[in-house]
C-alpha cells in the first residue's frame, strides 16, 4: 500500500493506493490570508497540522501501519522560507500572489532570454520574483534567509528531515535551466538568491529520506517509511492520469486550473504564456497552459449566493445561454495567456430580469472559455492530442466538463477518483520508488468511466467572442 499527500490551496488530500487503484481517501479544508490586495499567503505550519490530521483521518480507514513508501505533491511556486535554525520566517507566499509585478519587469531587463532558458517568463506567481520583493519590501525577513522550499518540499522536511525537492517543483521557481534540469546561477543571482538556498534536485520517484521517529509519533506512520521525491501537482496529476508520454494531455481543475500536454523534448514557448517546465520523470518535459481561476471562480460565487458549489453547478444546468451575462473570471489577475496581473473579474450584460441561475451558468461558461483561450495559446500542438482527460475537484461536474469539451473541441475523458488526481499520481511515483511499478507503467492510463464529446459550438461560438473583446476592454482599462 502507497501513501499520497497533496499540499493543495484548499486541502491537504491524502490517499493509500494499491497498484489498481485508490482504497482510501481523507481530506482537511485550509484557509488562505490575503493580508493586501494581491497578496494570498499560507503560514506552512498549518500544513503540516492540516496533514496530520488528514493523516489521523485517513488511519480510521486503513491501516497505515502497512504503508510501503510515501509520495509527495503540492501546489506550485510557493516560496518556503527557513532560517539557519530550519525555522519558517514569514508565512509562505502563494502561487496567486501578485505583488511582485516591479520584479517580474526589472528581472525581464536584466535577462531578455530567461523565457528560453526557465520554460516562462518572469510572472508575480512564480517563486524567484518574491524574493526579489521581500529583499526590497521585508530585508529583515530577506536577511534570515538560509533555505528555500515548495510547499509539498516543507512537508517532505517535516516527514524526513532532509531539504529536496524534484524536477517539476523546481521547474516552477523560474531558478531552473529546464533544458539542463539544474539550478541557473545567473537567475539566482538576478534574483538575489544564494544558490545554496536553494534543495537538492531529484526526479519525482527517487528515495530521498525515510519518516524520522517525531514524525512518525505526529502521524501514526512508521518510522523508517521510504519517502520519493513526489511532484508539483501538475506533474503528479499527470502522472496519475498516465501523461507522461507525447500526446497525452489533460485539464486540472483546481482553485487553479491547467491544460498540460506531455513531451519528451524541452519546447519553450514563453511569448504565449505557454509553461515549458521539466516533468518530474527523467528525460521527460511538457507544456502547460496555468490559470489562475481554474473551478475557483465556482466556490467564489456560492460563497456571495450563500450556496454550495454543487448548488452553482445545479442551477447553472436549469437556463438556456441567451440571456446569461458574461463573466471574466479573473479574480486574482490571469497567467495563460494573457500574462496579466492587473486584469479582475466582472460581470457584463445584467439585467433587471438576471436569475442567480443565469449569473452561475455565466460563471462556468467562463471557466470553459478560459480553457478556449488555452487551447488556442497552444497552437498547433492541440491537434496531436486526440482527447484531453480531467481531474481535480471541477471534473465531477458534467456539466463544466461538456461545456470545456465544446470550447475546445476536444473530447474531455474522466476516470474514477479524477478529483483526487495529484495524490494518487504520488502515490504511484512512491510505488515506482518502491520497484513495484516500472516508469513506462506509469504511462498506463485509468479506465475511462465517462466521455464528453464536443457538441456544435453555435451561439456559443458568439459568446466566446464577446468573452474576449470584453478581456481586451477591459484590460486596456486597468
Amino acid at each position: 500500500m502507497y501513501l499520497g499527500i497533496d499540499v493543495g490551496t484548499s486541502a491537504i488530500k491524502v490517499v493509500c493506493a494499491d497498484v489498481s487503484g485508490i482504497l482510501a481517501g481523507a481530506s482537511v479544508d485550509l484557509e488562505t490570508s490575503s493580508p493586501q490586495l494581491g497578496w494570498s499567503e499560507q503560514h506552512p505550519d498549518i500544513w503540516w497540522r492540516a496533514a496530520c490530521r488528514a493523516l489521523q483521518q485517513l488511519g480510521e480507514r486503513v491501516a497505515l501501519t502497512h504503508v510501503r513508501a510515501i509520495g509527495l505533491s503540492g501546489q506550485m511556486h510557493g516560496a518556503v522560507l527557513l532560517d539557519r535554525e530550519l525555522q519558517t520566517i514569514r508565512p509562505a507566499i502563494l502561487w496567486n500572489d501578485s505583488r511582485a509585478v516591479r520584479e517580474c519587469e526589472d528581472l525581464s531587463s536584466a535577462l531578455p532570454n530567461i523565457g528560453q532558458i526557465a520554460g516562462v517568463f518572469p510572472l508575480p506567481g512564480l517563486t524567484a520574483p518574491k524574493i526579489s520583493w521581500l529583499k526590497r519590501h521585508e530585508p529583515k525577513s530577506y536577511a534570515r534567509i538560509a533555505h528555500i522550499l515548495l510547499p509539498k518540499d516543507y512537508i517532505g522536511h517535516c516527514l524526513h528531515g532532509e531539504l529536496v525537492t524534484d524536477a517539476s517543483d523546481a521547474a516552477g521557481t523560474l531558478w531552473l535551466d529546464q533544458d539542463a534540469r539544474k539550478w541557473c546561477s545567473e537567475i539566482a543571482e538576478a534574483t538575489y538568491v544564494d544558490i545554496n538556498w536553494l534543495p537538492q534536485v531529484f526526479d519525482g520517484h527517487q528515495i530521498v529520506e525515510t519518516v524520522t521517529g517525531k514524525a512518525a509519533a505526529e502521524t501514526g506512520l512508521n518510522a523508517g517509511i521510504p519517502v520519493v521525491g513526489g511532484g508539483g501537482d501538475a506533474a503528479t496529476g499527470a502522472v496519475s492520469l498516465g501523461a507522461t508520454e507525447p500526446g497525452r494531455g489533460f485539464v486540472s481543475l483546481g482553485t487553479s486550473g491547467q491544460l498540460f500536454v506531455a513531451d519528451r523534448t524541452y519546447k519553450p514557448n514563453p511569448e504565449r504564456f505557454v509553461h515549458a517546465f521539466a516533468h518530474t520523470l527523467p528525460g521527460r518535459w511538457y507544456q502547460m497552459a496555468a490559470m489562475l481561476n481554474g473551478a475557483r471562480p465556482i466556490a467564489w460565487i456560492a460563497r456571495q449566493l450563500e450556496l454550495s458549489p454543487a448548488e452553482v453547478v445545479a442551477l447553472a444546468e436549469t437556463v438556456r445561454s441567451d440571456r446569461v451575462p458574461i463573466f471574466l473570471p479573473y479574480l486574482t489577475g490571469e497567467r495563460s495567456p494573457h500574462g496579466d496581473p492587473h486584469v479582475r473579474a466582472g460581470f457584463f450584460g445584467l439585467e433587471d430580469a438576471t436569475t442567480r441561475a443565469e449569473i452561475c451558468r455565466a460563471v462556468l461558461e467562463a471557466i470553459a472559455f478560459s480553457f478556449a483561450d488555452a487551447a488556442e495559446s497552444f497552437g498547433d500542438t492541440m491537434n496531436e492530442l486526440p482527447e484531453l482527460a480531467a481531474i481535480g475537484g471541477g471534473s465531477r461536474s458534467d456539466l463544466l466538463l461538456g461545456l470545456i469539451a465544446s470550447a475546445t473541441g476536444k473530447p474531455i475523458v474522466r476516470a474514477d477518483g479524477a478529483d483526487t488526481g495529484p495524490a494518487y499520481g504520488a502515490a504511484r511515483l512512491a510505488a515506482c520508488g518502491d520497484h513495484v511499478l516500472s516508469i513506462s507503467d506509469l504511462a498506463t492510463r485509468p479506465a475511462e468511466a465517462n466521455r464528453f464529446e464536443p457538441t456544435p459550438i453555435g451561439a456559443m461560438s458568439d459568446r466566446l467572442h464577446r468573452f474576449r473583446a470584453l478581456y481586451t476592454a477591459v484590460s486596456s482599462v486597468g
